[in-house]
């Protein structure tokens, strides 16, 4: 409603719009008071009572008036029934005292949570009414249906600084059972459905994909790949049938090469639901077979040497055995630690991309001069380096190294480290090259080094060039 127009609403789209209803009514007050004043006009022409009539009829004229005033004031301002044109929001008014926001701080903070309620009509929404009087938003729920109750997953955006124990508190009050909270970030808004989408996506591009996608598909778990023929010889894992076993906290999954996958999580039993998804995952890998993205990199070294960095696997195991055969007994002695006799038998394993990412450094000619590995170690991440002995100190190393740190840091690895010997500086300058924050541990002499990784893409060719990549 305008200010100058007092009789008529607006429709949605700006046009006056008139309501029959009230013209109805004026109408009617008009030939009433028509008619009055005619008949008071015989009476008083015709009869000897003329001013008491003329009385009478002011007063039925002034009811008249005062009729039509009070009905077009309660019905003038009124919106019509149909009407549902947008309006400005009223003023908001202060907060009372007790509907001041609690100071939690600024903002909020994502949760996963997860917690069992019986099932029954009215718990959820009982602990849903619970969250609610903490402030504290549902921002997604799933449920995972059980023999005895339902487990919810849920994904919370509590007020900042609000704490955990006062939200396991309240849904403990509510009725909830085994609950488990921990912090989340963005990537946890991202729904199931396209999260496990893309995950089989990547799943289905390249076969060390399965690992990755498993600990991102199930939280923080440790995923180990038992092969059905241990490369040490003796007796491999007890077969598993074809659906699968789920016990409490660990699945284990026939794996696609064979052997045994197992999946642990000891802080949170696994529910049939996330075993289905699982186990799906692994169905798809199973049936696409070995296989790792094309593509590779050609690179000029600083003395003018053209190398080829690539992906690598099994295929190639006869490539990487004949680098095995021309490198020192001391270089692979550095890579491996101890005694080099049988290093050939654990070349299978390594190049396998069950276990991780292998790059290859490879000459013009196609022969294999380099490999560096990326380990799926349980819920850690290694790295390794092998460089041929007249290939060192040329830049090869380093090139490895910081392609396999960037391939840590998208997919999602906190940290990766290396293990090699306290007397090998080149390995030592070579992750310093990095540029990462770096952790040292020395025991007997066994050099441990952590590098802390970051959002940031790791240059492919870090820092000074080492000068020797064990």
């Amino acid at each position: 409603m305008t200010p100058d127009m007092p009789d008529v609403t607006r429709a949605k789209h700006g046009r006056p719009v008139h309501h029959w209803r009230r013209d109805v009514v004026e109408l009617a007050a008009l030939f009433t008071a028509v008619a009055v004043a005619d008949a008071v006009a015989n009476l008083i022409g015709h009869g000897p009572d003329g001013p008491a009539l003329l009385v009478i009829s002011a007063i039925v004229l002034a009811a008249t008036a005062g009729f039509h005033v009070w009905w077009t004031r309660r019905h003038g301002h009124a919106p019509p029934v149909s009407d549902t044109g947008a309006r400005p929001a009223a003023e908001p008014r202060p907060a009372g005292p007790s509907e001041q926001p609690a100071a939690y701080g600024i903002g909020g903070t994502l949760w996963r949570m997860r917690t069992t309620v019986q099932d029954e009509p009215g718990s959820l929404a009982a602990l849903c009414t619970a969250l609610a009087g903490h402030r504290v938003d549902i921002l997604s729920l799933q449920t995972h249906p059980l023999a005895d109750g339902t487990v919810d997953d849920f994904l919370l955006r509590a007020p900042g600084g609000f704490p955990a124990a006062e939200i396991t508190r309240a849904v403990a009050l509510a009725g909830g059972t085994a609950t488990w909270i921990e912090r989340a970030d963005a990537h946890d808004l991202v729904d199931v459905p396209t999260r496990v989408l893309g995950l089989a996506a990547r799943t289905a591009l390249d076969t060390a994909e399965l690992p990755l996608a498993l600990r991102q598909l199930l939280g923080r778990c440790t995923i180990r790949s038992l092969p059905g023929r241990p490369a040490g010889g003796g007796r491999g894992p007890q077969p598993v049938p074809v659906e699968g076993v789920l016990e409490d906290t660990v699945m284990r999954l026939p794996a696609p090469e064979g052997g045994v996958l197992t999946v642990e999580r000891p802080y949170l039993p696994f529910t049939p639901t996330e075993f289905a998804r699982a186990r799906a995952l692994v169905e798809l890998d199973s049936r696409l077979g070995p296989r790792i993205p094309d593509g590779e990199d050609v690179l000029t070294l600083p003395e003018g040497n053209d190398i080829t960095v690539r992906r690598v696997d099994t295929g190639d195991l006869a490539a990487a055995r004949a680098m095995h055969d021309r490198c020192s007994p001391h270089t692979l002695g550095l890579r491996y630690h101890g005694p080099v006799g049988d290093v050939d038998r654990y070349l299978n394993h390594l190049l396998s991309p069950r276990y991780g990412r292998t790059l290859a450094a490879q000459t013009a000619s196609g022969r294999i001069v380099g490999l560096g590995h990326l380990l799926w170690d349980g819920d850690e991440t290694e790295v390794a380096l092998l460089v041929e002995d007249e290939w060192q100190q040329r830049g090869v190393g380093g090139e490895l190294l910081g392609r396999l740190v960037a391939m840590a840091a998208e997919a999602g690895c906190e940290s990766v480290y290396a293990v090699t010997k306290a007397s090998n500086t080149g390995m030592v300058a070579a992750m310093r090259g990095l540029g990462l924050p770096l952790d040292y541990q020395v025991e007997e002499g066994t050099l441990v080094i952590t590098a802390r990784l970051d959002p940031t893409p790791v240059a492919t060719a870090p820092g000074p060039r080492p000068p020797h990549l064990g």
